[in-house]
């Protein structure tokens, strides 16, 4: 027979930090109590009790002069201020991952938001989440969660902020986020599920899957290992569940090729141990003892190791990480990252797996001082050359403005960019490019002398020849395109429709005579535009922007008659007379001899560019479109006017 020692069994970080912390309170001087059971495991709560650490069930039991022991699971705001008015010493061995759900709690509490929280509701857990906030809303599933929002649209319809239970399964949460996110429409999710936990369960769920028998150790009134246990026997009938050796019959297994051991996060590894050899008695072929597992969990880190532990809590300035050994591990968050844009809270969560770089190890105070960019560093050296290679893009992000180009940094690896391969024109500044995401190919590494020179010049180039060409294979006239303007000349404006400019003629930009094309449009402005003609040969495309479905001669015919006063403007002035602006897009002229009651010798002598006069249209000829004006004859009406009303 076979046994398997589940690698995820016994004692999680967050219990074994409390029980430790727990031990170092009981062998203190000074007497204590513990607030209900520090963890879910009666002999681990026996032992301290042989300690002298009893147990009392409310803060106004812990007597005077002791301290108390809070549980993992955590305790409730209040009741932390009913310790803090007594003056009561609190040894708070609440698991970080739970110390986390409170805050983000009582963050949405601040922030009048309504709080979901999915767990067993009668769980100290959950409890003592809710004691962190006002009324949350509590649900152990996903149809009791759906059916209350159905119900209740103005929960649904108000900001929700909804967290875990660090105990509860993977697919109850994912079932109650998608109900949420159909739902909610201004709602916060925080997959607050312990790493540590899901990890577990994966793994008890594959140990059955391929063992004849399981063993789930743990407490009664644990309810992680009751889903443990519920998990395994889904998988595998013969799953038994056993709080220690005592329980155990080994003679139940004889028929039994291959057994797997596992255990709830509140078993210490000493029942572990008497569960295995009493199964060991047998004379059964192990696969992994339990002393080599116990050897794991003590082993001495070395500077230069690749270790891989779980966060376990996020501060301003350092991660906390639980690697599983003696050594409490936390990365400094200057060495989180070479990424100067990059939050920490974007890059890793609590209950995250990280993998990471040991580089100091204190032994004395049982720290080490861990490094993810120095890890990321090395691995990035191996990307780095492998894209140079296949000739693939990256992205970095741009760090400084060096002699002759930028730096740009790779998950840590400084890579020269040539002032020539920025992409940029020659007159531009180089400083816009820092602190910039940008893609670039690779064209040069040397790892020994530690060089790399890149190109976001070509990457720019490959992007544009490839829309390029789509749009030259779908191009036809009076296509329309959502482009941006690149450039202005005199004679019109430079459009890219997608990796190709075209041409919009000055003529073509508006129905008004323009002067400039500034008076229309910048660089940079996106606009509408339509294909005029093409040569796919000379590769030249020629745009319009004016709106052809608003005819300028029709909108002046349906305002204006002969006769009719107009306020116009003046917008070009000849030898033989100025044109005006009657309506966008139609001018009339008024002619030199139109201009004036008296003889001028030229228009500049009465108007200017850009004046507003009023004028009488005297002709229109519509075959050709024409209009003629006159301020002459305005001046002539009012002058018989004046003399009519001198008579009278």
């Amino acid at each position: 027979m076979r046994i398997t020692v589940a690698k995820f069994a016994g004692f999680c970080y967050g219990v074994r930090r409390a029980v430790e912390l727990a031990e170092a309170a009981a062998r203190s001087p000074n007497p204590c109590v513990m607030l209900g059971p520090v963890i879910h495991n009666r002999s681990m709560i026996r032992r301290l009790q042989a300690q002298r650490v009893e147990v009392v069930e409310r803060p106004e039991d812990v007597p005077e002069g002791a301290a108390v022991i809070l549980r993992s699971h955590g305790e409730s705001a209040a009741v932390h201020r009913q310790l803090q008015e007594r003056s009561i010493p609190v040894v708070d061995t609440t698991c970080p991952n739970v110390s986390h759900i409170h805050r983000l709690v009582a963050q949405a509490e601040n922030e009048g938001r309504t709080v979901i929280i999915i767990g067993a509701p009668e769980h100290p857990e959950v409890q003592a989440i809710a004691g962190w906030c006002g009324d949350p809303l509590i649900f152990s599933d996903g149809g009791a969660l759906k059916k209350y929002l159905l119900d209740h649209p103005e929960i649904a319809g108000g900001p929700v902020t909804m967290v875990s239970q660090t105990t509860s399964t993977q697919a109850t949460w994912n079932f109650c986020v998608e109900n949420a996110k159909k739902l909610c429409t201004n709602i916060e999710i925080f997959d607050t599920i312990c790493n540590a936990t899901y990890a577990r369960q994966s793994e008890a769920q594959r140990l059955a899957a391929q063992n004849d028998a399981v063993i789930v150790i743990g407490g009664r009134d644990s309810a992680n290992t009751r889903r443990l246990f519920e998990l395994c026997a889904a998988l595998c009938p013969h799953t038994v569940w056993v709080e220690d050796a005592d329980e155990l019959a080994s003679s139940d297994f004889r028929e039994c090729s291959s057994v797997a051991i596992t255990a709830g996060a509140s078993t210490p590894a000493w029942i572990i141990k008497e569960v295995y050899d009493k199964m060991s008695e047998e004379n059964m072929e192990i696969e992994e003892s339990f002393a080599e597992l116990l050897e794991k969990s003590i082993k001495t880190l070395h500077t230069g190791e690749k270790v891989t532990g779980v966060v376990t809590d996020i501060t301003p300035t350092e991660i906390y990480v639980d690697l599983g050994t003696k050594h409490a591990g936390y990365i400094p968050v200057s060495e989180l990252t070479d990424d100067p844009t990059v939050k920490v809270e974007d890059l890793v969560h609590v209950g995250d797996s990280i993998e990471t770089y040991v580089m100091r190890v204190n032994d004395a105070e049982g720290v080490v001082t861990l490094s993810k960019k120095r890890l990321d560093t090395v691995k990035s050296w191996d990307d780095v050359e492998q894209a140079c290679e296949d000739h693939t893009t990256v992205e970095g992000v741009v760090t400084e403005e060096n002699k002759g180009g930028v730096v740009v940094s790779i998950k840590g690896v400084r890579v020269f960019v040539p002032a020539s391969q920025t992409g940029l024109p020659r007159d531009a500044a180089m400083s816009e490019l820092v602190k910039q995401k940008v893609k670039l190919r690779i064209t040069e590494v040397n790892r020994a002398r530690r060089r790399v020179v890149g190109s976001i010049r070509a990457v720019s180039a490959a992007e544009r020849a490839e829309k390029a060409a789509a749009v030259w294979s779908a191009i036809e006239e009076g296509k329309h395109y959502h482009g941006v303007v690149k450039s202005l000349t005199s004679y019109g404006a430079f459009v890219d429709i997608g990796g190709v400019d075209g041409m919009v003629h000055i003529s073509e930009l508006s129905w008004s005579r323009i002067k400039h094309p500034s008076e229309v449009v910048n660089p940079g402005d996106e606009v509408d535009v339509y294909v005029i003609s093409f040569d796919p040969e000379k590769k030249k495309i020629s745009l319009g922007m004016k709106d052809h479905g608003q005819d300028p001669w029709a909108n002046f015919t349906e305002q204006y008659h002969v006769g009719d006063t107009a306020n116009v403007r003046v917008v070009k002035l000849m030898t033989f007379g100025a044109f005006a602006e009657v309506v966008p897009g139609v001018d009339g002229l008024i002619h030199i001899s139109q201009i004036a009651d008296h003889r001028i010798d030229k228009p500049g002598d009465v108007l200017h560019e850009g004046d507003k006069v009023d004028v009488k249209i005297t002709d229109i000829d519509y075959d050709r479109k024409k209009v003629s004006l006159s301020i002459r004859a305005l001046l002539e009406d009012g002058q018989a006017d004046s003399e009519e009303s001198s008579e009278d």
